[in-house]
């Protein structure tokens, strides 16, 4: 196939001449309804108005935020946060291990404090009783009395004292 125009192309206007304006130019009307995304109305440095592609403006993007060191508390907490976890975790499992036992300890405390609350009644009880058979039907009949005086004079002075048998 040649490389050459077998025909010349001549164009209906003459662009020579600036003052050449053709008598009727139909221009065809488009309402702006109909004008697609990304194209607009432009003005070309001729005076010619003309629709062509537009770039969309550029949307102000916000400034990228300085990245700030991570506070040392924070740090300390991420560190710490598995470690406490991780010790609930096993305290909670050596727990359920322990239940059992710690229900027969409790048991146990709650029977060993029955013996001393039993204790602290009944021994009082058995002592009365066993004074007064003693007393009634002991051998003697007689109990001894014992006073004892005590004197002293002044804040620091020496005591003196007598006891009596009666």
């Amino acid at each position: 196939m040649p490389s050459e125009t077998p025909y010349e192309i001549t164009p209906t206007t003459r662009y020579d001449d600036p003052y050449y304006r053709p008598t009727a130019v139909r221009q065809p009307v488009i309402l702006p309804a109909d004008v697609p995304p990304g194209i607009d109305w432009v003005t070309l440095p001729n005076g010619v108005r003309t629709l062509a592609y537009t770039h969309p403006a550029p949307t102000p993007s916000a400034p990228a935020a300085a990245s700030q060191p991570i506070p040392a508390w924070a740090k300390a907490t991420a560190l710490l946060a598995p470690t406490v976890g991780g010790g609930i975790a096993a305290a909670s499992i050596g727990l359920s291990y322990a239940a059992p036992g710690l229900i027969a300890m409790s048991q146990a405390l709650w029977s060993a404090a029955a013996l001393i609350v039993a204790a602290v009644i009944a021994v009082p009880v058995l002592l009365r009783t066993a004074r007064r058979a003693v007393g009634s039907g002991g051998a003697s009949g007689s109990s001894t009395h014992i006073t004892q005086n005590i004197t002293a004079t002044g804040l620091f002075g020496r005591a003196n004292g007598t006891i009596n048998h009666r």
